[in-house]
């Protein structure tokens, strides 16, 4: 090859490889584009689950406050009366309601707050700066170090257990977890059946025994998933109110045994609190935390409910963090709490477009 055509080559070489960089650049800034307008339209998806899952308690509450800032212009004692029953009954409870309505006065009184609609702004920015300062943990993501990450989710009859399971392994798997779940509810009669028939829909391994005790299966359990390397362990267990015994007794043996696999096992110990109980579900879940060491909540029928208030109750008397909150009926419904998006679902909606 001549000296020309080597540096003709060479050259010409060098002129595609750089062409052909400038194209994977271009590629690759088109595919950032794409993934961002994914996250977008998905971010965009879960505000409107939001919206629309919060609807009967933005109806409840939000609603109400605008309702009753139109009618009174001027703020007196009769308006605080009426503020106190809106805060009651959208389920923040009677200890925090008063507390929040006397910060309010407090604050309004330093202000020189007596218009109305000021006074509902003020009063909305102490509920929820309120809600962040409490104690406890504030974190609603789930730590996926240890491997297999163990979840233990616990709750009284008719709360959603199972059916939360079932959708927190959808999730799961959808984020290319190997899920394994254990039939816990292991006496009554049709349970396990309910959560396998989950199991094969989702595509989820299960491991089960009818009429088996919950500890030693949750011990098999956990053997299996260390062998055969699963990422996360689903650990349904069966529904139980909070004054028997015999039952919570269970319970913190189901701990006990699985930590004999795993020593830190479980690591996420959630409540399943139906938002239609309200301030009961409260109550049971701080005898269920006084038994096991709770580190979160599941609200589950969200959008069926006007008290969307028991987030701050929650909050107040328990100091966990919720971590999930069903706002509909299907398996992907269920998404991880967002204090930012259940605001806005809960105070603005669709209004502010």
């Amino acid at each position: 090859m001549g000296l020309i055509s080597f540096l003709k080559s060479k050259f010409s070489k060098k002129k595609k490889v750089e062409e052909n960089k400038e194209v994977e650049k271009k590629v690759e800034q088109k595919e950032e584009i794409k993934k961002e307008e994914v996250v977008k339209e998905n971010e965009e998806e879960v505000k409107e689950k939001y919206i629309t899952g919060l609807d009967k308690s933005r109806e409840g509450f939000a609603k109400r406050l605008k309702k009753l800032a139109k009618s009174n212009k001027v703020v007196n004692n009769e308006y605080f009366d009426n503020i106190e029953q809106i805060l009651i009954e959208a389920d923040v409870g009677v200890d925090l309601t008063l507390e929040i309505i006397k910060e309010t006065v407090s604050q309004a009184k330093a202000k020189n707050i007596t218009d109305s609609e000021a006074l509902n702004d003020l009063l909305i920015d102490i509920m929820f700066i309120g809600y962040a300062n409490k104690g406890g943990s504030f974190s609603t993501k789930i730590d996926f170090s240890s491997s297999p990450t163990v979840i233990l989710l616990t709750g009284v009859n008719g709360s959603g257990k199972t059916t939360t399971v079932a959708k927190l392994a959808n999730k799961f798997k959808s984020q290319g977890k190997k899920v394994l779940l254990i039939a816990g509810d292991t006496f009554r009669q049709g349970a396990v059946e309910q959560l396998t028939i989950w199991a094969s829909r989702v595509g989820v391994d299960i491991i089960s025994k009818e009429n088996y005790d919950p500890a030693s299966l949750c011990f098999d359990g956990l053997k299996k998933a260390l062998d055969e390397k699963y990422d996360v362990v689903l650990v349904d267990t069966a529904g139980r109110l909070q004054n028997k015994k015999g039952l919570m007794d269970e319970l913190a043996k189901i701990v006990r045994v699985m930590q004999k696999v795993i020593p830190n096992a479980p690591h996420e110990s959630l409540f399943i609190l139906d938002a239609n109980t309200g301030q009961n579900g409260i109550d049971q879940a701080r005898i269920f935390k006084e038994c096991i060491p709770l580190t979160g909540i599941v609200i589950t029928k969200m959008d069926g409910t006007s008290k969307g208030g028991i987030i701050l109750a929650i909050r107040d008397k328990l100091s966990l963090p919720v971590k999930f909150i069903g706002l509909g009926e299907k398996m992907t419904d269920l998404e991880e709490f967002d204090l930012d998006k259940y605001l806005y679902g809960l105070l603005l909606g669709n209004d502010d477009e």
